[in-house]
């Protein structure tokens, strides 16, 4: 879920063993990715690709929920796509859901997946951990189809929560090289300007979390 192979090593030193217990803990913190899911709603027969699928908790529960999507999923860390792979076959997705390594700046897709564009591409907390978090929503608008749309939710900046709080949780957080990114809600609105495309975009439990999507007009 980064931009540099040094990188990869880095995200493969903390998830080796964090893997295995990531989604047993994550629950109950990253908060707002069951309405990314439940707002994705990609038309009949879609595709969809989150990029830094990670345990690919997220792409078995979009997979439950929309049952004739097809779903696809990168990241950098292969220690983390390990879980992935079992989490996809334990749920027995194989045939619907595709796995691949990438960084998620500069991926291939049509390389990767044989396919250029995808009706839903998504992020869920995974910008918050790429050094080149911008670089990595300029190639997933890319990836969108014309109509298409581009969902995000990670964490926000805890305005409305007290101070010790949002201080202390990203003093926790930098201990696994998780940086909220305080200009999220900017670099998404430039992107819509650019593209012409509508934004929605809001903040989660008194700005815990924040939460966005990007709809492309259609061709």
């Amino acid at each position: 879920m980064s931009s540099a192979p040094a990188n990869a090593s880095v995200m493969d030193g903390i998830y080796r063993h964090q893997r295995h217990i990531y989604d047993l803990t994550r629950r109950y913190y990253l908060l707002g990715r069951n309405d990314l899911i439940a707002a994705l709603r990609p038309p009949a027969g879609g595709t969809v690709l989150e990029i830094g699928c990670g345990t690919a908790r997220n792409l078995v529960l979009t997979a439950k929920r929309y049952p004739d999507a097809r779903l696809f999923g990168i990241d950098i860390s292969a220690e983390m796509l390990k879980s992935a792979t079992a989490t996809v076959s334990n749920n027995r997705f194989d045939r619907r859901v595709s796995l691949a390594q990438g960084d998620a700046t500069r991926f291939d897709a049509a390389e990767l997946f044989g396919i250029t564009r995808f009706d839903r591409v998504f992020f869920s907390y995974s910008l918050s951990m790429i050094p080149g978090w911008e670089a990595a929503l300029h190639q997933a608008i890319r990836c969108v189809a014309p109509g298409g749309e581009l969902h995000v939710v990670d964490f926000g900046q805890q305005t409305a929560l007290p101070g010790w709080f949002g201080k202390g949780l990203k003093a926790w957080l930098a201990r696994f090289h998780v940086t909220p990114r305080e200009n999220l809600g900017d670099a998404m609105a430039a992107i819509a300007k650019t593209t012409h495309s509508e934004l929605h975009f809001s903040t989660l439990y008194r700005d815990y979390a924040r939460i966005g999507h990007i709809r492309l007009p259609s061709a």
